[in-house]
């Protein structure tokens, strides 16, 4: 076994020794994860983990090459669309190494910052790169503002733990402004920028990032301070949840892709890269001492705390999350709650049968809008389940949640 500190890493971590069945899957499905989903992560061309760099690079140069050739020749719209793509496949080709200052990391991250340079100069509308000092450190932080910048409510979007900023919302079709809204995305503890930077994330440091990212929103003349939200996505449903229950300036909550309580399922029986990639973002070479860490990681106890009205979007198998802990914080929240039970999803905010096939995120953004204008019913305490063959979709009926052990399987 290799030193740590050395060019070849440690198998340090227990279930990095199943890469084997890793591979294999890769090379059946095309994805290192959710094996479920039918879509490819990965081109055909990748058959081991240890390819993805390779494989997204060559993806994302051909794209940034035909962008720079589409600017040259003044189509600024096709080159926009072109070095979004290549920055999303420059992000995730750099996400799956796990080393600090790797040459090839940095390399892809240059290049991811120098596409995402030109889909701020093509978009069309203001996008400001921010830092927010927090604890000694920078978090880094995109802000896209409605065209005119006048002052309106923003959503604080929290990214799950294989996005980075530069990933969402999509430039050619930001659903937050079609409504009214600014929205800024940040990197937070262990994520994107903060990665490189080794901020590491730990049980409880990500709200504290966001707290602080939230203060400088509020000094912002473009934000209305009285109407903030946030909308946390996968394991962002955890830091989101976990960061309205610390800091009561959030007025509105929506999550999705559930990751509210025990972390069994995500690091222990789904993919081992979810383990792995925890552990490099978290800073933690002892799996003992990061299991200890994990087994602490939930928001179950703290849902009293979360006053403001809270969506909670949840697949009826995730398999990254019991929906019996989903149904007990739901239970818990001190505030106005809504639940949209989704049948037979698993892990997944895209393409859910129930909601008409589109992405349940414009739902969600549709639902922080109505909070932050004050459009939703007073009161407001819903449980709907939505159907594979829903014709209201969330707008249905509401019924009575389950008990937790009435949904509880093992």
């Amino acid at each position: 076994m290799a030193a740590r500190g050395t060019v070849t890493p440690d198998l340090e971590r227990r279930r990095t020794n199943q890469r084997y069945v890793l591979d294999y899957l890769i090379m059946q499905t095309g994805r290192s994860m959710l094996f479920d989903h039918g879509e490819r992560q990965y081109p055909p061309t990748v058959k081991l983990y240890r390819q993805i760099p390779k494989e997204l690079e060559r993806e994302a140069r051909q794209k940034e090459s035909i962008a720079a050739a589409a600017e040259a020749a003044g189509h600024d719209e096709t080159a926009l669309e072109l070095y979004y793509g290549a920055a999303q496949a420059y992000a995730h080709a750099q996400h799956v190494i796990h080393l600090d200052d790797n040459r090839t990391k940095l390399r892809l991250n240059q290049r991811l910052q120098a596409c995402f340079d030109k889909v701020i100069e093509h978009a069309g509308y203001p996008i400001e790169k921010v830092e927010v000092e927090w604890e000694g450190a920078s978090i880094s932080c995109l802000m896209h503002l409605l065209p005119d910048r006048r002052r309106a409510p923003i959503v604080l979007f929290i990214p799950g733990m294989d996005m980075v900023k530069e990933l969402y919302p999509n430039p050619l079709a930001n659903i937050f402004h079609r409504r009214g809204l600014h929205v800024l995305t940040m990197d937070g503890p262990g994520q994107g920028a903060s990665n490189l930077r080794k901020i590491r994330v730990t049980q409880d440091n990500y709200e504290r990032a966001a707290s602080a990212v939230i203060s400088y929103l509020l000094g912002r003349p473009e934000i209305d301070g009285d109407r903030l939200g946030v909308m946390g996505v996968s394991m962002g449903s955890y830091w989101g949840s976990r960061t309205a229950a610390y800091d009561h300036r959030v007025k509105a909550l929506a999550t999705v892709a559930a990751c509210y309580g025990s972390k069994k399922p995500i690091f222990e029986l789904a993919s081992p890269r979810f383990k792995d990639i925890f552990m490099y973002m978290a800073g933690i070479h002892d799996e003992a001492e990061f299991d200890r860490m994990a087994e602490q990681m939930t928001c179950l106890g703290s849902g009293s705390s979360i006053t403001c009205p809270h969506l909670m979007v949840v697949g009826e198998f995730d398999q990254l999350n019991y929906i019996e802990d989903s149904v007990a914080l739901f239970r818990e929240l001190g505030g106005p709650r809504e639940m949209w039970l989704m049948e037979d999803e698993s892990h997944t905010m895209m393409s859910m049968k129930g909601l008409g096939g589109v992405d349940a995120r414009a739902h969600m953004v549709d639902w922080l809008g109505d909070v932050l204008l004050d459009r939703s019913p007073a009161g407001l305490d819903r449980f709907v389940r939505i159907g594979k063959q829903s014709q209201s979709g969330p707008f249905g009926p509401a019924s009575d949640p389950p008990e937790p052990e009435d949904v509880a399987l093992y």
